[in-house]
């Protein structure tokens, strides 16, 4: 799944951190596992919007995964606020992961 935004620099910027938050339970990287769905960018407001799924609506480390998404853009955008907004449409699905996920799972 292609992670939609207005802004390839940055959105490439910001997956290099995420390429470090995991899904505790599953191993991998949120980028790998497809859960990222959307980063926006309004320089005006100096603002991030990172549009996000988890792999259930009912994942015991959502919490967990959505403060780290928070803080890894966070953490590459020390001048912006990062806004982390959660939904389940379209739901996850095994055919979001990259192929490396593909194949850490399938491993």
């Amino acid at each position: 799944m292609e992670i939609v935004t207005n802004d390839h620099i940055k959105c490439n910027q910001a997956l290099v951190g995420l390429y470090d938050v995991y899904d505790p339970e599953i191993g991998l990287n949120v980028v790998d596992l497809g859960l990222i769905y959307g980063i926006n960018f309004n320089e005006e407001r100096k603002e991030i919007e990172a549009v996000m799924t988890l792999t259930t609506q009912f994942c015991p480390m959502g919490e967990s995964i959505t403060n780290d998404v928070k803080q890894s853009v966070g953490t590459a955008f020390k001048d912006y606020k990062v806004n982390i907004t959660l939904t389940f449409e379209p739901s996850w699905s095994p055919d979001f992961l990259t192929p490396e996920g593909e194949a850490f799972l399938n491993g």
